[in-house]
């Protein structure tokens, strides 16, 4: 059996290799442990194993994302189905099953479906894990299905999410593995991500280094001009743009095409019907617009949140807009820039000392 290995540390590679074929298993890590290329590697080497496997995650452009790692590990015979869990589940069901208010399914007729002794058990690679419910792994258990999640509690950003206790007490007999280290940021991003971090202890910083993060005060269209700047100047990188609203994200993709079309700035949103602004070219460098709902998951050499004033009237102390924060930092691999308009800063920031961010 050949097993191809695609940018992976020591650590993640002995990770990898030391998880079992047979059996669950929850594996959980802070931001830049490698948890998505380490999902796409654990579902084609269960799929070498002779049996087909579906790659599971919630957001759809995280599965765009993952789509292309599985691509460049192969295998050809397209044994790694790469899906999101709405439509895997649908697909499995046979029909479209009956929809909840929270968005998903009716767990009880998916859970009454599974009790069918007609079921096959699938083999399922779960990514950010968190955001699917606890009646999902439930589902998962009643199926018999073979089932490695990769997951972070301190990354859920979804109503509907499980604790990792929740996936382990519901899976079943499920195995527990623990990542570490930062393979993604540097320690000045890393060091401004946990001045928002909300889980117990502090996430060890990496001995990479760079530029220490910049928060701007952005005059009318002063985002823009950042975005221009960054894409003229880093030709060769990914640039993503972390919006709060859509109304933000499609302000800043008009500005960006009028003055500079050339730059071909991509946008994503999930409430797009079609092709347009759905499916990205995410190997292609420069701006790619996303809502924060969308980050998990993604990485970029340079991030820009450029809308931080949407914060303002929060809570600096809750957990939600912590977490919110935690997960657009730990996105950018080089350098990351934060933006508000108006006159002072959001209370969120303007707690960081300057030698964790810088202004101007």
């Amino acid at each position: 059996m050949t097993i191809t290995y695609l940018d992976l540390a020591p650590d993640q590679r002995a990770e990898l290799d030391g998880l079992p074929f047979d059996g669950n298993h929850l594996v959980s890590g802070p931001p830049g442990s490698g948890k998505s290329i380490l999902a796409a590697q654990r579902a084609v080497m269960l799929a070498l194993t002779g049996t087909p496997v579906v790659l599971l995650t919630y957001s759809n452009l995280l599965r765009q994302s993952l789509a292309g790692t599985v691509h460049a590990l192969g295998p050809a015979d397209r044994s790694v189905r790469v899906m999101t869990a709405h439509r895997w589940l649908a697909e499995w069901y046979g029909a479209t099953p009956p929809r909840t208010e929270d968005g998903w399914y009716d767990w009880d007729a998916l859970h009454n479906r599974a009790a069918d002794p007609a079921s096959t058990a699938p083999t399922l690679v779960v990514d950010e894990g968190q955001d699917l419910p606890p009646e999902f792994y439930l589902l998962c258990r009643m199926l018999h299905a073979r089932t490695t999640v990769f997951a972070d509690e301190c990354q859920r950003l979804t109503d509907t999410n499980s604790t990792l206790d929740e996936i382990v007490r519901n899976l079943g007999r499920c195995t527990r593995h623990d990542l570490d280290g930062n393979h993604r940021n540097t320690e000045q991003i890393a060091e401004l991500a946990a001045h928002f971090h909300t889980g117990k202890g502090s996430p060890v910083l990496p001995g990479r280094q760079g530029p220490v993060p910049r928060l701007h005060r952005f005059h009318e269209r002063g985002a823009a001009d950042l975005l221009i700047l960054l894409a003229q100047t880093q030709p060769n990188k990914s640039i993503g743009v972390v919006a709060a609203t859509k109304h933000m994200q499609f302000s800043l993709l008009g500005s960006i095409q009028n003055r500079a079309p050339r730059l071909k700035p991509q946008l994503y949103t999930s409430e797009s019907k079609g092709n347009l602004y759905r499916n990205l070219d995410l190997a292609r460098p420069g701006i790619v617009i996303v809502h924060r709902a969308s980050a998990k998951g993604l990485s970029f050499d340079t991030v820009v949140i450029p809308d931080t004033h949407h914060d303002a009237a929060t809570d600096p102390t809750s957990a939600g807009i912590r977490m919110s924060y935690y997960v657009m930092a730990t996105r950018a691999r080089q350098e990351l820039h934060l933006g508000y308009e108006g006159d002072t800063e959001p209370p969120l920031l303007s707690q960081v000392d300057r030698r964790v961010l810088q202004r101007g």
